[in-house]
């Protein structure tokens, strides 16, 4: 039996142009935000090192960082990190490896990933994005200067700062 026109038209191609459409790519988190997890991250990290120098064991060893930090601001002085990646560690370890999240970052909704967009593994987050910052440690006037040529490249287009650089990461809203 022969097909009548609007039969045929049922199989027809659709006469719209129609384009693949990408899945939205993440927002970029704002530098406000960002600003904001920090300063919740930097609470919660005083509050325990504040909580570990109550300890007496601590307090001596706080007691030397003064001392050594009274020498000047490039003196070699180890005790900030043998003290802070620990308690970093124990804190924000985790959530950061299972997450890509601070504490700070989970309260703003904020997430840490590759540049691609795929999950940071934990060397990248723990070594290179926040490992090499810390080290600057041990001379407070390198961590000074460090400190400030990182934050301010987060003015750049990218929004990356220094320590996203060094990661090959970014910072999404989720």
């Amino acid at each position: 039996m022969p097909m009548t026109t609007t039969e045929d038209q049922r199989f027809a191609p659709p006469l719209a142009h129609v384009e693949d459409v990408a899945p939205a790519e993440p927002a970029l988190a704002g530098r406000g935000i960002r600003l904001g997890a920090a300063i919740i991250d930097a609470v919660i990290a005083g509050a325990a090192g504040w909580a570990f120098a109550m300890i007496p064991w601590f307090a001596s060893i706080s007691q030397a960082h003064l001392k050594a930090a009274e020498q000047g601001m490039w003196t070699w002085n180890p005790m900030g990190l043998l003290i802070g990646i620990p308690i970093f560690l124990l804190i924000q370890g985790w959530p950061l490896v299972t997450r890509g999240q601070t504490i700070g970052k989970m309260l703003c909704k904020l997430r840490i990933v590759r540049t691609d967009g795929s999950k940071v593994d934990a060397f990248r987050l723990l070594g290179l994005r926040y490992g090499i910052g810390s080290l600057t440690g041990v001379v407070s006037g390198f961590a000074m200067i460090y400190g400030l040529i990182d934050s301010l490249l987060i003015f750049r287009g990218s929004r990356q700062c220094l320590h996203d650089t060094i990661a090959d990461t970014k910072v999404i809203q989720l």
